[in-house]
């Protein structure tokens, strides 16, 4: 690994709006290279298309919507990426044949995709394809790994993913204030969103609390430090098909700690220098040094009969049928 200097960027996205999204895209990767000196910019789910509202699209409205590789949304970041001589990597809603996937790709100035992952736990439509692999890719001297948003609640996936070599993961997600039985989690009032600017602190401090940050930090800093890889935090902020999110992008090192972040209401973008230093001598390094496989059987041992795996949310979605 070498230096690397990356970014983590937050906006509102715009639903079933490529065009707006890959705007705001434009704007915030522009200000992280010029102004941040990034050399990756690192945007959230289903950046390009939106997110929440997918769940009540009809199967016919999903397909429209989804693009393949070389369509106008990832062609746009192509455009971007050549204009910026950078790096950008969003996420998309992939048509592949009769199947779509929840993708994230990452382009460079060449124009070539150099990181495509396709999300292997979804759950917001019916109609997506989960991925079956994991992704590692080098870029610019630095390799990169990529789970999207549910992918990284599985311990295992994160340690898969830097036993295949990551020394960076990037995380794009669309999460926070949902409902939850979890003790002090929920939605946030939309009214304290759209109050923000008379009123900053509440909405700070819902932010900040059990249902967005605090509960990051239950796990986010974790996946770093018992794998011995920097993260990337990317996440969507404000109205999100219904639901209000609270952005929080943030950069960590590969000890866990948090580099930066962003604490901005609004679209913002933060950069921070990821180290070669830093990931050579993080403890999780000596962990994955440490593991003893041979006891590990019941890790990959199957399901028994007849179980089915599911990625469920901890919330009911509008295609979901309510409780006998």
């Amino acid at each position: 690994m070498r230096d690397i200097r990356v970014a983590a960027a937050q906006f509102e996205h715009a639903d079933g709006d490529t065009a707006k999204n890959l705007a705001v895209i434009r704007e915030l990767a522009t200000q992280a290279v010029h102004q941040q000196r990034a050399e990756v910019v690192c945007f959230h789910e289903c950046s390009l298309t939106g997110y929440t509202w997918l769940q009540r699209l009809s199967r016919e409205q999903l397909f429209e919507l989804a693009e393949p590789l070389d369509g106008p949304s990832v062609n746009g970041l192509r455009a971007i990426s050549r204009e910026l001589n950078a790096v950008v990597m969003a996420g998309l809603i992939e048509r592949a044949g009769d199947r779509c996937y929840k993708a994230y790709v990452g382009v460079d100035e060449r124009g070539e995709i150099v990181l495509h992952h396709r999300k292997l736990h979804p759950f917001i439509h019916p109609e997506i394809t989960p991925g079956e692999s994991f992704t590692v890719s080098e870029i610019r001297g630095v390799k990169f790994g990529c789970l999207i948003c549910y992918d990284n609640n599985l311990p295992e996936n994160v340690r898969i993913t830097a036993l295949k070599g990551a020394e960076v993961v990037v995380m794009p997600h669309v999460t926070g204030c949902t409902p939850s039985h979890m003790v002090g989690r929920g939605p946030v009032d939309e009214s304290l969103w759209l109050n923000r600017d008379r009123d900053p602190a509440r909405l700070r401090a819902e932010f900040a609390g059990p249902k967005g940050r605090a509960w990051l930090m239950r796990w986010l800093p974790a996946r770093a430090w018992e794998n011995g890889v920097h993260v990337i935090f990317s996440n969507c902020i404000g109205q999100d098909g219904g639901t209000i999110k609270p952005g929080l992008a943030m950069i960590l090192d590969a000890d866990g700690e948090v580099l930066v972040e962003s604490a901005a209401l609004g679209n913002d973008v933060v950069t921070a220098t990821l180290t070669a230093e830093g990931f050579q001598w993080a403890s999780g390094r000596r962990y994955l040094n440490a593991r003893r496989p041979v006891l590990y059987e019941a890790l990959i041992a199957p399901h028994p009969p007849g179980h089915v795996s599911q990625t469920l949310p901890g919330w009911r979605r509008d295609f979901d049928r309510p409780p006998c």
